[in-house]
């Protein structure tokens, strides 16, 4: 086993101090999950670092959560190593927000969730030339698609070549619906872009709760490694997402048998290596 796990997809949910308006339809998610919950599960299972994932608060809530995150990552012991920002690359002010964003060094990157919002969105001109300016900063920008948008996200990436794109989850394959052909091509061409590294996180929250098991989840993380290769490959929670199939221990514990054939070089890659390297921990 790697002597180090980092997790590149930590959410953490405080409704006391921040506004998620998406929660209220996702019973299941709707309440507070704090890092003292995450720590104590994430200690348990090797997890050495973490990087807090945005969680798609209320706009005005952006840099409250970063600011909420910090006090957290200021606490002595703690596993917030930085945070991965939310952003509006489609408004005017997202300038602004860069510069400010680029003056904090907890800030390693942003996420502009897409799977929820209309296609249309990241085609926007000033959306497009909002995420160029990314380039040259160190900062990445995480890619959350479903499969049929998969040429979204390519057309992104070919717009943006010097700058770091993750594609969250790998690709957010629909697992229980069995739906891998589609996801299985747009995986193969996506990968072949050099400045996008794919993240195995969360998988088990888009297969069948009830009955999925290592077998299950094996043809599509093992596509992701083949198609990526060892180099371009982060590793993530996706908590407490991933409580909706098993929950963290779990998840940790199907990882770690789905990659049991592979070197201990690989591993290192995958389990921490690769997001040192990314993201200067």
């Amino acid at each position: 086993m790697a002597s180090e796990l980092i997790d590149t997809h930590l959410h953490l949910i405080d409704q006391s101090v921040l506004s998620y308006p998406w929660l209220s339809s996702v019973e299941a998610l709707n309440r507070d999950f704090l890092y003292e919950e995450y720590a104590q599960q994430a200690l348990r299972v090797g997890i050495t670092r973490a990087l807090h994932m945005e969680v798609d608060v209320a706009a005005s809530d952006i840099e409250s959560e970063t600011t909420n995150v910090a006090k957290l990552s200021a606490r002595e012991g703690n596993l917030i190593a930085g945070a991965i920002s939310s952003c509006r690359p489609e408004d005017e002010a997202f300038s602004a927000f860069l510069e400010r964003q680029l003056a904090n060094p907890l800030v390693k990157g942003f996420r502009r969730v897409l799977h929820v919002m209309p296609d249309e969105l990241s085609a926007q001109p000033l959306f497009r030339e909002n995420l160029k300016k990314l380039g040259g900063t160190g900062l990445s920008f995480d890619l959350c698609v479903l499969p049929k948008q998969i040429e979204k996200a390519i057309t992104l990436a070919d717009l943006a070549p010097d700058v770091q794109f993750i594609l969250d989850h790998c690709g957010v394959p629909d697992i229980k619906g069995g739906a891998f052909k589609p996801w299985q091509a747009g995986i193969t061409e996506i990968a072949k872009r050099a400045n996008v590294t794919a993240k195995i996180s969360g998988v088990v929250a888009y297969a069948d709760a009830q009955t999925w098991n290592v077998e299950t989840l094996a043809p599509y993380v093992n596509h992701v490694i083949a198609s990526f290769g060892f180099d371009r490959l982060v590793w993530g929670s996706d908590w407490p997402v991933c409580t909706l199939g098993g929950g963290l221990a779990t998840w940790v514990a199907a990882t770690h048998a789905l990659v049991a054939g592979c070197s201990e070089d690989e591993k290192a890659k995958l389990f921490s290596q690769n997001a040192k390297r990314i993201w200067k921990l």
